[in-house]
């Protein structure tokens, strides 16, 4: 079984981003002005937020002057608000006073997006025509069509940044049907603020197949660039050397980790059910983060007696190169249907961390293809829990093959997920908007 993790370095020719080794890039951006809008931001814990800190931050090495226009923090719970103005370096964050109403729950969720928008909207009113470009997450996800609006009065160019799709996401989690009028319409939306946008980019293929799918004409400005993770910051460390895994007692047993949203779009039964299978077994599982899954997966374990399973809050972002290194193998997934519609961003810390990937999803999806190209981890399908708990039983015996396995994702992560290849790929994007 060692062999099916011998290092393979070729990247396969779909899978491949835009070429960043074209210095006349960086010189025709500098001093390019970018206005980049979000609703997560840090202090959130948010992974799209501290993602776009990392790219803002990068970009004005680069050279180019960032503004972010963001809201308050809703993933922080320690703080109820964040300075309006900051300045780091070359990265202006301007804030909106907006507030958040039950942010857990998808009514409020849909309210405080409408909101931020609407604060956005004012925002990019007054600002826009000092920018060059406009940069417009999905978050919230109906976000974009701000961008297509100034574009119509401004004329400035604009570049979507896709985390999920929608209203694909809510179809498939039963919110709303795709006969919908709310749905279509949401579509004919999409539709319309694509081919205006100057370029769009997405987390993984098969999001690309899914957006050209809806509008095949837009295929030239589709630019798959995936999400990264900095090695410099997450760093292996032993677990017997580490203070998160003695304060949690986790030096002892074999540890799995779930780390990051326990959201509607993960599969969390599959996990639960291997962690079922593996009671009494020296493995314990650690679920680190929030989410709407979160209470049910709490009562499950409690209802069945689990002693290996633990819960803890999401944790700061100076914890993290050791809450993520504090385990043996780490956890992926994502639930059935959803292939596509959302990417996993979790996966590069783990990367980084050095750890083996564990990942469940659908026999299509881009994981496996990554997973397999990389040799740092394995996928199962949806509902595979018996080979789910018979791998944690394998590496567990096996730590050898575990080590190896995150070795050789680490060495991947560096070639081709690191903030500064990944924001070099992003300026090649964002200066192609003449």
């Amino acid at each position: 079984m060692l062999n099916e993790y011998l290092p393979n370095r070729l990247l396969l020719q779909s899978e491949r981003t835009p070429s960043s080794d074209n210095p006349a890039t960086v010189e025709s951006c500098n001093q390019k002005k970018l206005l980049a809008v979000t609703q997560f931001y840090p202090p959130d814990y948010a992974a799209t937020g501290q993602l776009i800190s990392d790219l803002a931050g990068q970009l004005g090495d680069l050279g180019m002057q960032v503004s972010i226009f963001t809201g308050q923090p809703g993933y922080a719970f320690q703080k109820d608000s964040a300075p309006p103005r900051e300045q780091f370096e070359r990265v202006l964050v301007q804030r909106s006073r907006t507030a958040r109403f039950l942010p857990r729950r998808i009514r409020g969720r849909a309210i405080n997006g409408l909101l931020f928008c609407a604060r956005a909207a004012l925002h990019l009113l007054k600002s826009a025509r000092r920018q060059d470009v406009l940069l417009l997450t999905t978050e919230p996800p109906y976000l974009p069509v701000m961008g297509y609006l100034i574009h119509l009065l401004f004329g400035i160019p604009y570049v979507c940044l896709l985390y999920d799709l929608y209203p694909d996401v809510a179809v498939e989690l039963n919110v709303v049907s795709d006969k919908h009028w709310l749905a279509r319409f949401w579509d004919g939306c999409n539709r319309r603020v694509w081919r205006k946008a100057q370029r769009i980019v997405v987390l993984s293929s098969s999001m690309k197949t899914r957006v050209l799918a809806k509008e095949p004409a837009i295929a030239d400005k589709v630019t798959v660039i995936p999400s990264w993770a900095d090695p410099s910051k997450i760093k292996p460390i032993d677990k017997h050397d580490n203070w998160f895994a003695h304060q949690f007692k986790l030096t002892d047993k074999f540890t799995v980790l779930y780390s990051g949203n326990l959201g509607r779009c993960h599969d969390m039964e599959t996990i639960l059910v291997a962690a079922e299978q593996l009671h009494g077994e020296p493995v314990q599982f650690v679920f680190i983060g929030h989410g709407a899954k979160l209470q049910s997966c709490r009562d499950r374990v409690r209802q069945r007696c689990l002693s290996n399973c633990l819960f803890l809050p999401y944790q700061d972002k100076s914890v993290l190169p050791y809450s993520l290194t504090a385990c043996d193998l780490s956890l992926v997934s994502i639930s059935p249907g959803l292939e596509g519609l959302v990417a996993p961003s979790k996966l590069y810390g783990i990367l980084a961390a050095g750890r083996p990937v564990a990942a469940i999803c659908e026999g299509h999806s881009y994981l496996r293809k990554l997973l397999a190209t990389a040799n740092c981890g394995t996928a199962f399908d949806n509902g595979d829990a018996e080979g789910l708990a018979n791998h944690i039983r394998y590496l567990a015996t096996h730590p050898q093959v575990a080590r190896q396995i995150g070795e050789s994702g680490r060495e991947y992560l560096q070639q081709h997920f690191t903030p500064s290849v990944v924001a070099r790929q992003y300026l090649q994007v964002l200066c192609s908007t003449e």
